[in-house]
């Protein structure tokens, strides 16, 4: 699965291989060289943990490079008017009779604890493109669904900054 990124999150990928290359892996390696020189490698578990975060630092680094070698970018450009990536919406759930607020994002910024849904999940695929006021069935499975109302829109300038326009 190729997943979908902004070019801003290609950015942010860019810097955090940059961060981990130049700082996090020499204080790794230098972790490694102190724990080795205690002795005894066989019981030494400094020796093992500092291993430990060296591997995981660079299967990050190996992650992000091939997320971005895989990547397909998409536009976070929308009408004014219309729902698009990174805007910030308010939906009123009719079965549930209450109202929620999410940001569409892409899938590796997708938090729907923290409030951000991903444009491939079934909400955030069925928002994109509707306007204010727009009653929209989400189709779960074949066998559910349930009806949400547009209720407010936010628009995102997505500079890292998240500054909101509201509409």
């Amino acid at each position: 699965m190729r997943n979908e990124v902004t070019k801003n999150d290609i950015k942010k990928m860019e810097e955090e291989i940059e961060y981990r290359k130049l700082v996090v892996r020499k204080q790794a390696i230098e972790a490694v060289k102190e724990a080795r020189a205690q002795g005894d490698l066989s019981e030494n578990f400094e020796y093992y943990a500092a291993k430990k975060d060296k591997n995981k630092n660079e299967s990050r680094i190996r992650y992000l490079e091939r997320m971005i070698k895989t990547a397909v970018i998409v536009s976070d450009e929308s009408k004014e008017d219309e729902i698009g990536l990174n805007n910030t919406v308010t939906v009123y759930f009719e079965e549930d009779d209450l109202c929620e607020t999410y940001k569409l994002v892409t899938t590796v910024r997708g938090n729907s604890l923290g409030g951000r849904i991903s444009i491939e999940s079934p909400l955030g695929k069925e928002l994109l493109g509707h306007k204010l006021n727009d009653r929209i069935y989400i189709k779960v499975n074949d066998s559910y669904g349930y009806y949400i109302v547009v209720k407010k829109i936010e628009k995102t300038v997505d500079d890292g900054t998240d500054k909101l326009r509201s509409y």
